[in-house]
């Protein structure tokens, strides 16, 4: 599925792509909120409490966001509404799974980070405005910056690759 539909970048201003931004964070907020409420249900706290952190972390960056969206546009209304995007940062629903281990949540979380990268990567040349020209790259680099941060944590991951196909049931004739 296309992550964004109904926006023009050669049009959007920069207060529009501050909201953007807020509401890409709160989205993937609110994925990993529901990731670890579901791995929580399965009996995976580990995993649910690693979706938790990163929930923090997508909320801190929101915060940060909007803080400067009030510094420059007040309270002003936003033009952006949440139905514009879809899955721009956060994983899809099917990544979770109920046997996922904290390998497989970093390996989700970083497809997510690769994938808003992407998002801003190709929004870029259709921006117009040098001043969000400027935000499109921040926002870029700071994914680059949490790749780093998943991939350090990958590296000092004691768990082996995914082998959760191991705990699945083999089909039952019927």
């Amino acid at each position: 599925m296309t992550p964004v539909t109904g926006i023009d970048f050669e049009r959007i201003t920069l207060r529009d792509a501050l909201d953007l931004a807020v509401l890409i964070e709160e989205e993937a907020r609110d994925r990993y909120e529901e990731f670890a409420d579901q791995l929580a249900a399965h009996d995976t706290p580990e995993v649910a409490d690693f979706f938790s952190r990163m929930a923090r972390i997508e909320e801190r960056h929101r915060t940060e966001l909007l803080e400067r969206r009030r510094t420059l546009f007040g309270s002003a209304p936003s033009a952006v509404d949440r139905r514009a995007l879809f899955d721009v940062e956060a994983p899809g629903y099917e990544a979770a799974r109920a046997f996922m281990g904290v390998r497989q949540a970093l390996e989700t979380v970083l497809a997510a980070e690769v994938k808003a990268h992407t998002f801003f990567s190709e929004a870029l040349p259709r921006v117009k405005d040098p001043e969000l020209k400027v935000l499109f790259q921040e926002l870029r680099e700071e994914e680059v910056h949490h790749q780093a941060l998943v991939k350090a944590e990958l590296a000092r991951c004691s768990e082996k690759p995914d082998d959760s196909e191991a705990y699945a049931d083999d089909p039952n004739a019927q």
